[in-house]
């Protein structure tokens, strides 16, 4: 049973600021009072109501904008496709436009199904007429203009195979265990989403040359089979349009009512395209919410949004800042923690809500801590028929963030769905060799293991695994590895380390589980370092996160067999649970990052690793020293703006929830002291005291991460510095100003 006590309705040291306001409650006025039976569009309303729809103020003043551009902020959970879908049939029903003349773009396929099924249910609509209007994606319209002007290629549209292709240039370029495809596949799609191609990217290194000479590859493959991606449908639609203006003219004078939704997450060929099209009329009715841009590593362009009366000059703008979605105290938590950002179009929602449960917060000592206690409160519920499993979703920063809940939820065989690629924390590509080295050391003979590792041997994956299974074939050995000393072409130093490192896996299996992951860390995180193409391709404190998280989990092991047992058990479990994820609307928990939540809603809803480092993640507090090539691509962040797009993420989770929201803030990460997030502490701090904060959003002073100690008592804010020539053995003192415990931790100052 869970502890209640573990929760509290502030997060801990807030001292003086006891409760955050709710969100006002909502004038409940519809348009059953607000429009009159004397109005002209009258009847077209009493048809909505006679089907449930009942519009809200701004949501009618919304549907009745005809032309002009027009931009709606649609809060979180406010009804925006509600207008967007009302907002057409009014246009066909009292404005008797053509429905061949109206575009209504969607960001995804089941978002364009579902619009298509609401406007054909819509009053004086026939399916005749909701049939002629084009409804789908940036992608499914443009491409069906593409082949209407003689493209015959065939989608490429099976992530696998794009990838598949990438490995077999890596191979063919002897790169194979140099990058990862994902990520060069990252690298092209953020290229073309800023209107750029392969010969855009910088050449000035051997591995920027590699890159670039590999997606050239990739780009011709694709040309001579015949192939078009996505990120390549609207790349070649701008260019066709761009060269042929007697097309261009044609799609302007065809569509002359254009619909976007999600317009915060649009990207730079997106709005260019649209941007041609709705010319020179501009009869442009975007709908999206700014408070939401959280895809900007996906090319999203945050100012596309921000500056579009700038862009569209007499713009109306109307705010449709009703939730309908979440309690008043979960929004009222919402409005305060989005007010800190600077660059945003100021709105305060307002809810329809009430819920006697305010939200909760809690501060485990670690992530399995975390895990545990989160677990425990869901079960409870469970037991006690408070909520099904299907009612909770647990949202977390990164994937490896997750690997805690994950471990539990595999381990207590609790339902749950994975919204990831379905393999286990233990099976990515940087931590499997860490295990592997670990699997040798307790069986030492095991080829596949030995198979994984060789790359970090800095060796031929391919020469090498070869010439070990020739040599066991000829000269059987009980310790494969020691093939690679006779291997040819290798200089006295290699073979050195061949040896040194046969002596290590040796010796692994002798040592507590956490112990053995830090002798293979201190030679596989040099590895990693010196590897320059993992450096330019990932972000370094996202491979120190991983790997820290591989320590973790090892320290709850006394034997690394007992870890191994542990690993295998959790893979073959996943393994086993991959039917309930298949399962549609399964009792079973979510599992996701705040990513992959946007647009979704559950009952109750657990947001994890709300402390510095987690959220805001550690890469955007480094913002602006990031090297790795995507970011380089999109200009390298600055803090202040990597730190408003943490807090968006923030916001977007606490708006998940409908009726119960948790947040959670471990004390201590990847073995270092940590504080509660400023986006869940900066709400309870006095102004006076926010002020002072040199890491404050709109603070121009660059932050330095500190070695410090920080006092562990809750009503103490002591901290102090920690001299260079102070005892690094030491990990506890006595803090001066209430005589309680000072443990090390970092500190931005």
């Amino acid at each position: 049973m869970t502890n209640q006590l573990e929760f509290s309705t502030t997060p801990f040291r807030s001292q003086q600021i006891k409760k955050v306001n709710d969100a006002p409650l909502a004038d409940n006025q519809t348009s059953v009072e607000l429009v009159n039976d004397n109005e002209k569009d009258s009847f077209f309303f009493r048809s909505l109501e006679e089907k449930g729809i009942k519009l809200n103020k701004p949501q009618i003043e919304a549907v009745r904008h005809v032309d002009g551009p027009a931009l709606v902020l649609a809060g979180a959970g406010s009804g925006k496709t509600r207008v967007l879908t009302s907002r057409t049939g009014y246009l066909i029903s009292i404005k008797e436009i053509n429905p061949k003349t109206i575009m209504l773009v969607t960001f995804t396929k089941k978002a364009s199904e579902e619009m298509k099924a609401r406007i054909s249910n819509l009053p004086g609509l026939t399916k005749s007429a909701a049939g002629q209007i084009t409804i789908g994606t940036f992608h499914s319209i443009f491409f069906r203009l593409l082949k209407s002007k003689g493209y015959n290629q065939q989608v490429l549209s099976s992530e696998k195979r794009k990838q598949l292709v990438i490995k077999l240039i890596l191979k063919e370029k002897n790169l194979h265990d140099s990058y990862e495809p994902e990520t060069l596949l990252a690298i092209l799609s953020s290229l073309k989403n800023n209107m750029q191609g392969v010969a855009d990217l910088p050449s000035k290194t051997s591995v920027e040359k590699e890159i670039r000479d590999v997606l050239q590859k990739y780009e011709y493959w694709k040309k001579e089979n015949n192939f078009i991606d996505f990120d390549d449908m609207l790349l070649e639609t701008y260019h066709l349009l761009n060269n042929d203006q007697q097309l261009l003219q044609a799609m302007q004078k065809r569509f002359n009512y254009i619909l976007c939704d999600e317009w915060q997450d649009t990207n730079q060929v997106q709005f260019e395209l649209i941007k041609l099209i709705a010319k020179p009329t501009n009869n442009l009715f975007v709908v999206g919410d700014d408070d939401q841009t959280i895809y900007t590593f996906n090319g999203a362009d945050s100012s596309i949004i921000l500056n579009y009366e700038k862009l569209f000059p007499n713009t109306k703008v109307i705010t449709l800042n009703i939730n309908y979605r979440s309690t008043a105290s979960i929004i009222g938590l919402a409005n305060q923690v989005i007010y800190f950002n600077e660059k945003r179009n100021k709105k305060t929602l307002s809810a329809t809500k009430i819920h006697e449960k305010p939200p909760y917060y809690f501060r485990p000592n670690t992530t399995d801590d975390e895990a545990v206690t989160i677990i425990d409160k869901i079960t409870s519920d469970v037991q006690n028929s408070i909520h099904n499993y299907r009612d909770f979703a647990i949202l977390h920063r990164t994937n490896s963030s997750s690997r805690a809940i994950f471990d539990e939820l595999v381990i207590k065989g609790i339902p749950f769905i994975s919204f990831t690629k379905g393999e286990t924390f233990y099976e990515q590509a940087l931590v499997k060799p860490v295990i592997d080295y670990l699997r040798i050391s307790l069986q030492p003979s095991n080829l596949d293991a030995i198979y994984n590792i060789l790359p970090s041997l800095f060796l031929n994956k391919e020469k090498a695994f070869y010439h070990i299974e020739a040599e066991q074939v000829i000269n059987p050995n009980q310790q494969p590895l020691k093939h690679l000393e006779s291997l040819r072409g290798l200089k006295e130093f290699q073979k050195k380390q061949i040896q040194d490192r046969i002596k290590l896996i040796n010796h692994l299996k002798d040592l507590k589980a956490v112990q053995a992951v830090k002798k293979i860390r201190a030679f596989y995180d040099n590895y990693l370092e010196a590897n320059e193409r993992k450096n330019v391709t990932l972000h370094k404190e996202m491979i120190l996160e991983t790997l820290s998280e591989i320590e973790a989990s090892a320290s709850k092991f006394d034997s690394v067999s007992e870890f191994v047992t542990f690993i295998d058990d959790v893979i073959e479990k996943n393994k086993e649970m991959e039917t309930i994820r298949r399962t549609p609307h399964a009792n079973a928990i979510s599992l996701m990052t705040i990513h992959r939540s946007k647009g979704l809603e559950y009952p109750v809803v657990f947001l994890t690793g709300a402390s510095e480092g987690i959220l805001p993640h550690s890469s955007a507090l480094e913002a602006t020293d990031r090297k790795d090539l995507i970011s380089t691509l999109k200009g390298g962040k600055k803090v202040e703006a990597a730190i408003e797009e943490e807090r968006r993420l923030a916001y977007v989770a606490i708006t998940r929830a409908q009726q119960e929201l948790y947040i959670s803030s471990p004390a201590y990460y990847r073995g270092e002291k940590i504080d509660i997030s400023r986006f869940i502490s900066d709400p309870f701090t006095p102004i006076n005291e926010r002020n002072k904060r040199v890491n404050h959003s709109n603070s121009n002073k660059k932050t330095t991460p500190v070695l410090v100690w920080d006092c562990t008592s809750d009503t103490c804010n002591g901290w102090m510095r920690i001299p260079t020539n102070e005892d690094k053995e030491q990990h506890k003192r006595e803090c001066p100003m209430c005589k309680g415990v000072m443990e090390r931790a970092i500190k931005n100052v």
